[in-house]
């Protein structure tokens, strides 16, 4: 399975939805980088993601899918699984 990096905010609905779709998908090792207060993580947020802000920010391994939307579409569209698994 890939590796799952997730940027989040604190008290971020969107950013919980989106750990309990990966749990759900038996993802158990999601690295998560607070960004609240962390400038320099904030800094590398906008370089990998080409300037988005909003969170959470989902990388795949170095796929970047968007925000919990983008990983629900996955999700129905039924490419998560493919995706997360490498293939």
């Amino acid at each position: 399975m890939k590796k799952v990096t997730l940027y989040t905010k604190n008290y971020c609905p969107y950013c919980s939805k989106a750990k309990a779709l990966l749990k759900r998908k038996g993802v158990v090792d999601i690295k998560e980088i607070d960004i609240t207060y962390d400038e320099m993580a904030q800094q590398e947020l906008l370089a990998k993601s080409g300037g988005r802000k909003s969170v959470p920010q989902i990388f795949i391994g170095e796929f970047h899918v968007g925000g919990c939307d983008d990983l629900y579409a996955l999700e129905s569209a039924k490419k998560l699984d493919k995706l997360l698994a490498g293939n």
